[in-house]
């Protein structure tokens, strides 16, 4: 009998008051343990021993509590996550407590650590069982009623899934894949839902425009109450208020990126509230702000602001990672698995997307610099013959114009992360000070961080351009001077218009307001004359008067130098005498040596006969004598008269023949013409001829092409006509190229070839 699934599954048990056998649902509330479910609380930020140990306790009562949870047969684990809302609570604190990898942390202790990523452990197979409807043949939820539990029991929602993919996202993205998309098939109401929190998603922006007093969506539509204050700028705001602006951020693009990194398919409800577009906005607003808010304090604490600085940057690639997945998803992605026939609502939708950013230039200069736009134009034209070739010219021309002006360096690498930072096994960041860094080179490093990723914020103005600028902001405000106005310019980017708003609403920065506003601009002086900057070959040379005070006149003459006779050339020695000193240090010749008494001679001539090996007596016992060697050799038989022995000279007939053979030509006689080329059959002839019987001396056997040909079909077949085969089939590819089979599949094996 197969087995029911456990909604529609009824079990008897006996009634706890009445002591009578009674029958029920499976997933009734009865069936629940009593247990409870303490909260979670984060690891404390300083490791007090206290606060440390209260920790441990909390979390172990967790995890103990969970691991009791997995080790539930079916039913009662259901009965538990459905009926116990402190189990629910406890999951829902530790989604909303834990840190995240981008929160900053002092270095737990080992304890917490292990016990952190135990925790971290119960709480996705947790979840991760809750997302299974069946977990074998015999223990099952029906679909429908699954999706049913999940929604009306409020099991996941979207907060929690947005969670779940940014803290278990990494490492465990297949089974987060697999998690989510049965969560989304098995009730399609949570499409529903996440179309209904996008308004939500993009209030946050709106939000953080709004916190930084730049102009936002909507901005121009609402008046501002006279009893509100004016927004602060990124620029003017505390630096703790501008950290929580930047963590907020942070916290967002993150976990928008995890999101749509695990769960694409929701790409779709994202572009239909016009995403994209939103987003491009909002980058082109508030990133440049942020980053020069940023540059501007150089001077307060420099280990914080290159922790900022580095967050921002880490928000900035995941809102391109963002774009880049979105596109990717409802555009590029069906392109290339659609027929020919189908693509053309996608490439619209491509060419819609790009043509209404082609006025934010800051999002296209960044957004080209890590996924270059002329390459996705590309796979459109390859993907459709009818692409419109005016509105892809227009939108690379938009992509170029951006450019213009600014250094076109395409950094890939992104310096999200922290040289000073770690992170840990439960993707916490934890800070580590160096001892040996002062603020000196936290500051340098700082500059070079923010100098590297913000130099596309525009590029240095001088000459023309700047006089320009200067008589510009001039002509509405005559009383200024040049040197106020220049230094404007270069604290707001060289943006005339915004120079003149913030004179005119008195919104300077702190630092222009105590300038003096008659302020002349001052010439700077070229800091390298003429002079000192001159280079060429006679550069510092004995005669360089500019590099010299004191010059050798004696080496100075006027006209030809005149030099002496040949003779005279001859005998100056002072060469030589110059070279004497050097060689004799080498003692090559020495003409007398005194020794004293008792030292060693070493190794001097010595005229004397020396008489050791004479009673040795060399050669005597050789066989030949002087007189053997100098006498004349025996009478030998000359060749032409010696009688052959047998065999002899069978070789050297042999070789005989083969010169004739080989030497003889045709004997035309005179009366017949010479024919200057003969036939090439004939001398084929004789050359196989002439082959074989070399071969027949030599005692090779000659391959019978008969024998492989063999009889014919159906008269059965030899077995030297067997063997030969075998033989020609093994040995096939030392004679020609009959492998190509074999080589074909190792080429595709190595991936060579596409299959």
């Amino acid at each position: 009998m197969p087995a029911l699934p456990l909604d529609q599954l009824q079990i008897t048990h006996k009634d706890p008051k009445t002591g009578k056998q009674r029958t029920s649902p499976a997933l009734h509330p009865e069936q629940k343990a009593d247990r409870y479910f303490v909260l979670y609380k984060p690891p404390p930020k300083d490791n007090i021993p206290a606060l440390v140990e209260e920790y441990l306790e909390r979390a172990t009562f967790v995890v103990n509590d969970l691991d009791w949870l997995l080790a539930l047969p079916h039913d009662k684990f259901w009965c538990q996550v459905i009926f116990d809302e402190t189990l629910q609570k406890c999951l829902d604190s530790y989604l909303h407590h834990v840190p995240r990898k981008f929160d900053e942390w002092v270095a737990p202790t080992p304890e917490v650590a292990d016990i952190q990523k135990h925790l971290h452990r119960s709480v996705f197979l947790t979840f991760l069982r809750m997302s299974t409807h069946k977990e074998s043949k015999d223990h099952f939820i029906s679909p429908a009623a699954f999706g049913e539990i999940l929604y009306n029991n409020f099991l996941f929602d979207i907060p929690k899934i947005l969670d779940l993919c940014v803290l278990f996202g990494k490492g465990n993205a297949p089974l987060l894949q697999k998690m989510i998309g049965n969560i989304f098939i098995q009730q399609p109401s949570y499409y529903n839902d996440l179309d209904e929190t996008m308004p939500t998603i993009l209030q946050v922006f709106s939000n953080i425009l709004q916190h930084c007093g730049l102009q936002g969506e909507g901005a121009s539509s609402m008046p501002q109450k006279l009893e509100e204050k004016g927004r602060l700028t990124p620029s003017d705001m505390p630096l703790l208020e501008l950290k929580d602006v930047v963590l907020y951020l942070c916290d967002t693009c993150t976990t928008l990126w995890a999101f749509l990194d695990i769960f694409p398919l929701a790409c779709q409800t994202f572009q239909k509230h016009d995403f994209c577009y939103r987003l491009a906005s909002f980058y082109e607003v508030a990133i440049p702000e942020m980053e020069s808010a940023i540059k501007k304090r150089r001077l307060e604490d420099s280990k914080l602001l290159s922790d900022l600085w580095q967050r921002l940057s880490h928000s900035k690639k995941k809102l391109m990672d963002v774009f880049h997945i979105i596109l990717n998803q409802i555009c590029l992605l069906p392109i290339l698995e659609s027929s020919c026939d189908n693509i053309q609502g996608f490439v619209e939708e491509f060419l819609q997307i790009f043509s209404s950013l082609l006025q934010e230039k800051r999002f296209l200069r960044d957004y080209d610099t890590l996924f270059p736009v002329a390459g996705d134009i590309s796979l459109l034209q390859q993907a459709s013959s009818v692409l419109d070739e005016t509105r892809t010219a227009y939108i690379l021309q938009a992509v170029e114009s951006a450019w213009e002006g600014v250094d076109r360096r395409k950094d890939t690498k992104d310096t999200s992360m922290a040289e000073d930072h770690n992170w840990d096994s439960n993707g916490v960041m934890v800070t580590v000070e160096p001892a040996s860094q002062g603020p000196s080179q936290l500051e340098n490093s700082e500059e070079e961080k923010c100098m590297g990723a913000a130099a596309a914020l525009g590029p240095s103005v001088s000459g023309v351009e700047l006089d320009s600028l200067i008589s510009q902001v001039k002509d509405l405000l005559p009383d200024l001077g040049e040197g106020f106005i220049l230094a404007c310019l270069e604290h707001y980017h060289y943006d005339p218009e915004q120079v003149i708003n913030n004179i005119l609403e008195e919104r300077l920065a702190p630092t222009l307001s105590q300038l003096d506003r008659s302020l002349d601009r001052q010439v700077k002086p070229d800091p390298t004359p003429l002079l000192t900057s001159r280079h060429n070959v006679f550069q510092n040379d004995e005669f360089d008067v500019f590099s010299r005070d004191s010059v050798d006149l004696s080496r100075v003459h006027k006209g030809r130098r005149k030099e002496g006779n040949t003779r005279s050339l001859l005998n100056d020695k002072s060469a030589v005498v110059a070279q004497r000193q050097r060689y004799e240090q080498y003692s090559v010749v020495v003409e007398e040596v005194v020794l004293q008494p008792g030292d060693y001679p070493g190794d001097d001539y010595e005229d004397e006969y020396d008489d050791t090996y004479d009673g040795n007596q060399v050669g005597a016992n050789d066989a030949d004598s002087d007189d053997e060697l100098i006498s004349r050799r025996p009478f030998t038989i000359p060749q032409v008269l010696r009688s052959k022995a047998p065999g002899e000279g069978q070789e050297e007939e042999e070789d005989e023949e083969e010169e004739e053979a080989e030497n003889e030509a045709p004997k035309v006689p005179p009366w017949q013409p010479d024919h200057f080329v003969q036939d090439p059959a004939v001398l084929r002839e004789k050359a196989e001829a002439r082959r074989m019987a070399f071969l027949a001396r030599k005692g090779y056997r000659h391959d019978s092409s008969t024998a492989v040909a063999g009889s014919p079909r159906g008269h059965g077949q030899s077995r030297e006509t067997t063997q030969e085969r075998r033989k020609k089939e093994a040995s096939k590819a030392t004679r020609a190229n009959h492998n190509r089979r074999t080589m074909a599949d190792r080429k595709r094996n190595k991936g060579m070839i596409p299959s």
